[in-house]
C-alpha cells in the first residue's frame, strides 16, 4: 500500500465519527410537527439519553423498550419531560413522561406497539431548556397499529 493512500484512509477513519455524529444530529431534527411544536425550533442534541429496542421484533403490538436519561436528577439540573415518537404510527406520539428532581432518576422500561418497521425518536426536555436525544431503527415482521380511516 502506499503511504498517500494509507493516510488518506486513515484521514477518512477520523472523520468517520464526525461524519457520523453530524448524520445523527440530522436524523434527531425530525419532519413530525409534533416534535417541531415541542423544541420550538431548538436544536435536539445527540447524546445523554439512551434509547435501547430490539434490532429485530417478531410482532409490533408488544415492542420491549428501555429508556433513560443521564441527569444528576438535581433541583438545578434534572429531566422535565421525556417524549417517544414513532414516525410511522397512525398517532406517532407514543407517550410522554414528566418527571421532577424529587423522580430521583429518568428511567422507563415498558413495551409499544409499532406500526411496521421504522425509526422511534426519545426527546428530553431538561430544566434549563435544552433538548437531547437519540433514535433507535426497529425492523417488525408483524405490523400493529393499523390506521382508523
Amino acid at each position: 500500500m502506499k503511504r498517500r493512500r494509507f493516510i488518506a484512509q486513515a484521514a477518512g477513519m477520523l472523520a468517520l465519527p464526525i461524519a457520523t455524529a453530524a448524520r445523527a444530529q440530522a436524523t434527531l431534527e425530525s419532519r413530525l410537527p409534533a416534535v417541531r411544536e415541542l423544541t420550538a425550533g431548538a436544536p435536539i442534541r445527540v447524546g445523554r439519553v439512551t434509547l435501547d429496542l430490539p434490532l429485530l421484533s417478531d410482532n409490533g403490538n408488544s415492542v420491549s423498550l428501555h429508556l433513560a436519561v443521564a441527569s444528576p436528577m438535581t433541583e438545578s439540573d434534572y429531566v422535565r419531560s421525556l417524549h417517544l415518537y414513532a414516525e410511522r404510527n397512525p398517532r406517532p406520539n407514543i407517550a410522554n413522561f414528566f418527571f421532577s428532581p424529587q423522580s430521583g432518576r429518568a428511567e422507563i422500561a415498558s413495551r409499544i406497539r409499532l406500526a411496521g418497521s421504522q425509526r422511534v425518536l426519545a426527546v428530553a426536555r431538561m430544566s434549563d431548556g435544552s433538548f437531547w436525544g437519540a433514535t433507535a431503527d426497529v425492523v417488525v415482521t408483524v405490523s400493529a397499529c393499523m390506521d382508523e380511516s
